[in-house]
């Protein structure tokens, strides 16, 4: 009986599918070992193009990012991060907790800006025609 494969989640598992399938992975395998580091690359494949659609922004969350990125302050409180980390986990379908790290902070909060951007594209393009 054939093994169901899962569905891939990003760009990673369909190049992990690919080389399966032409047995390039083997290959690989047989070569380098079997930590190659396959497995980093996919995850972070995967991180970067993710195959699941953004949900859209609620009025408020968008009113909340459009605060927060108008600000001029280089910190962010507590409860903005705990507010932002609602935000990006509902929206983007994941599972990110509160975090010291500034660096993993500043990659959350400039994905969120990612998407903020385009609503307030669209909202600058419908007020222009107004």
């Amino acid at each position: 009986m054939a093994r169901k494969k899962k569905q891939a989640e990003g760009l990673g598992d369909t190049v992990e599918n690919i080389l399966e399938v032409t047995g390039v992975a083997k290959v690989a395998k047989w070569i380098l070992g079997e930590d190659c580091g396959c497995e980093e690359r996919k995850q972070k494949l995967n991180e970067l193009w993710r195959y699941k659609k953004p949900e859209c922004l609620t009025e408020d969350e968008y009113n909340f990012l459009d605060k927060f990125y108008n600000r001029n302050r280089s910190s962010v409180s507590p409860s903005e991060q705990r507010e932002i980390l609602k935000i990006y986990n509902r929206v983007l379908h994941e599972k990110q907790q509160p975090t010291q790290c500034g660096s993993c902070l500043r990659e959350i909060v400039n994905k969120l800006n990612t998407l903020y951007a385009v609503y307030k594209e669209e909202k600058d393009a419908d007020t222009e025609a107004e």
